[in-house]
């Protein structure tokens, strides 16, 4: 089977998404939903997706929910659920018991749009973590360079619990790159029970100027790090609109991928979110 492991529905006619709200992401700026994606997924030789939250809602949560129950291929949901809530742990029971909860496979939070660079380390979000791991859930990593090192503290704080960094952290592709954003991601890959996503890279470069070639240096340095066994492709979608096609973006990921070894892209493609998510 071959998973996206990265997506997105969301209407901003239905709901407000704060993030959009810059002039350069007028061009997604409208809906997008299963009907639209279906067909992407066919011509482009994937099986299935994981949807991934947008915004700050319990109501999206459990909207993307009902979406996966009578979405056959939205096979999980990274949703959110407020980590500093001291009821979390109800609130994640009582998610994984409406329609579709089976697939409620992870939860995330934009860690990356907070002030405090060591948001993730408060008490009271390490205490939040604590309650998603006791119900074996993944928890996404949403963060940048500024917010690796308290992402590299709180792998080590819960050896247990399962870890998905999205978008290899974003590295600063359109500006060169920095040894910061390498040698963190070498240090967060050194905690085995983290996985990092080959997605949303094209984004991070220049929209109009970009190829598989100039992405490649990223996806070899992640692959470096966290081996072949914990690399999972995401589309990244439709974010991924800004800068290229759904095709024109998994074709270079699975580019760079496949030069790696065919065995990376096999195992990036479907095998690694299987074990990352607990999929069935």
């Amino acid at each position: 089977m071959a998973i996206d492991a990265h997506q997105h529905f969301w209407d901003p006619a239905r709901a407000d998404y704060p993030w959009m709200e810059v002039p350069e992401l007028t061009p997604i700026r409208r809906a997008f939903g299963p009907a639209d994606l279906a067909p992407l997924l066919k011509a482009n030789g994937i099986d299935a997706s994981i949807v991934v939250q947008c915004r700050s809602s319990l109501a999206e949560t459990e909207e993307f929910l009902a979406v996966a129950h009578a979405t056959p291929s939205v096979i999980g949901v990274v949703g959110w659920a407020d980590l500093t809530d001291a009821a979390l742990g109800d609130t994640l029971d009582r998610l994984r018991g409406l329609p579709g909860g089976a697939k409620l496979v992870g939860i995330r939070h934009q860690v990356h749009d907070e002030a405090d660079p060591d948001w993730l380390l408060r008490a009271d979000v390490q205490r939040g973590l604590a309650a998603v791991f006791a119900r074996d859930l993944t928890y996404d990593l949403l963060v940048r360079t500024r917010e690796l090192a308290a992402a590299i503290a709180t792998a080590k704080a819960f050896p247990q619990g399962r870890f998905v960094l999205d978008h290899a952290a974003k590295p600063p592709i359109a500006d060169g790159g920095s040894a910061e954003w390498s040698d963190r991601i070498a240090a967060l890959a050194a905690c085995d029970n983290v996985w990092c996503k080959v997605s949303g890279l094209a984004t991070e470069a220049k929209w109009d100027d970009w190829n598989a070639e100039r992405l490649f240096p990223y996806v070899q340095h992640v692959a470096n790090c966290f081996g072949e066994d914990r690399l999972i492709f995401g589309s990244d979608w439709p974010v991924c609109l800004l800068a290229g096609s759904y095709g024109e973006i998994k074709g270079a990921l699975e580019a760079c991928l496949a030069k790696l070894g065919p065995q990376v892209r096999e195992k990036a493609f479907g095998v690694n979110a299987k074990r990352a998510y607990r999929l069935a």
